[in-house]
């Protein structure tokens, strides 16, 4: 979207995992220009992409970053960006003299993006540690786990991306909309620790949230017969989660229970949360999820069916919004959020490594010949 809201923003991205080519994804999606530095590779790693979807709509250029000269190129390019994106473990691109002190020598209104688990700072830093470790220790994974039930593996939404990924996208904007007042970039220290403990401050709101106690006691979406998926008789999964009364009231007219007092007088009730969802668990494994879709079709009683990516995309409301969208390179996702000024495109080509190194370091030159034409001396 090269004339997105950020046309014009220029993203230099050291190659890495998860939650760093996520976040430089969304801003290329934005419309920034972002240059991401892949490394020489000579074998595919086993189940990666050579050209992942988080490569999408940017241009590529295969630096060694332990080589001098190659150095040198990386630091040109830092001189002429906006921002910087790099999701190594702390002391790494300082080894390579390529830290936050180096490049923003040569570009002081630089806004430097680091993306990590545990941050730069504290006795983590250096251990090792992954998706499921970092919403552990903040907390994140306590409040999820349905009553008698060991906490669940999240999917590394939460973690890479929700508090990694997006937190590191919302610091860079907020580093570069400073940089562009002041004049004086900044580092982002961007640590999926942070970012799902923040998250937390909704539930935080509820009382005894923060005490320890068990989970579902913390969390008024966990464990409620209201707030949970259901197996249907073909084997496919439902999700309820109707909370509000009015949304509760229609959920029950829609199952036929308006007059069943177990249901309409309980439904915050604890001790009766169990008993209700055996009872629903029941219903609903008598009949197959396209009666229950229709059963449901057109009301408030917040119920949906659990698809997976395929088929979300030939559902009928991404039919209208176009949100998955099948291209040459697979199913994606089109760039959210959406803008009146700019219409919904579609996803970028994903660029071969190295295709554009020739004229990455064409641009360079250019930039080259016109500062010394300007140089007086």
């Amino acid at each position: 979207m090269s004339n997105g809201p950020l046309s014009g923003i220029r993203i230099l991205e050291v190659e890495g995992i998860g939650p760093g080519p996520f976040a430089a994804m969304m801003l290329a999606d934005l419309g920034a220009d972002v240059i991401v530095v892949h490394r020489s590779r000579s074998d595919p790693v086993p189940g990666v992409r050579d050209r992942p979807i988080t490569d999408r709509g940017k241009r590529s250029i295969i630096l060694d970053l332990k080589a001098a000269t190659d150095r040198e190129t990386f630091l040109q390019l830092v001189a002429r960006v906006d921002g910087l994106i790099e999701g190594f473990r702390p002391g790494v691109m300082e080894r390579l003299g390529l830290g936050p002190t180096e490049c923003r020598t040569v570009n002081p209104r630089l806004v430097y993006g680091r993306m990590t688990g545990w941050g730069q700072h504290g006795p983590l830093v250096k251990q090792a540690g992954h998706d499921l470790n970092y919403v552990s220790l903040a907390g994140g994974l306590w409040s999820a786990t349905l009553p008698g039930e060991r906490p669940s593996v999240p999917p590394t939404l939460i973690g890479d991306i929700g508090g990694g990924a997006l937190y590191l996208v919302a610091g860079m904007l907020a580093g570069l909309l400073a940089a562009q007042r002041d004049g004086s970039g900044t580092i982002v220290d961007a640590a999926i620790y942070d970012g799902v403990a923040h998250m937390q401050n909704l539930l935080l709101s509820i009382d005894g949230a923060a005490e320890g106690g068990p989970p579902a006691q913390s969390n008024p979406l966990v464990g409620a017969h209201w707030s949970r998926t259901y197996l249907c008789a073909d084997d496919r999964h439902l999700s309820v989660q109707c909370l509000e009364p009015k949304f509760y009231r229609v959920f029950l007219e829609r199952m036929g229970l308006s007059d069943d007092a177990d249901f309409a007088a309980n439904q915050f009730e604890r001790t009766a949360w169990p008993r209700l969802s055996e009872r629903l668990a029941g219903l609903f494994l008598q009949r197959a999820s396209n009666h229950w879709d229709s059963v449901f079709s057109g009301s408030d009683a917040c119920v949906a069916p659990v698809l997976s990516p395929g088929e979300a995309y030939l559902h009928c409301h991404n039919r209208t919004r176009r949100t998955w969208q099948m291209t040459e390179c697979g199913l994606q996702a089109a760039a959210a959020p959406r803008f009146s000024a700019w219409p919904v495109s579609a996803p970028g080509p994903i660029p071969d490594r190295g295709q554009d190194a020739a004229e990455i370091l064409s641009e360079l030159q250019s930039a080259k010949t016109v500062s010394q034409a300007h140089d007086p001396t």
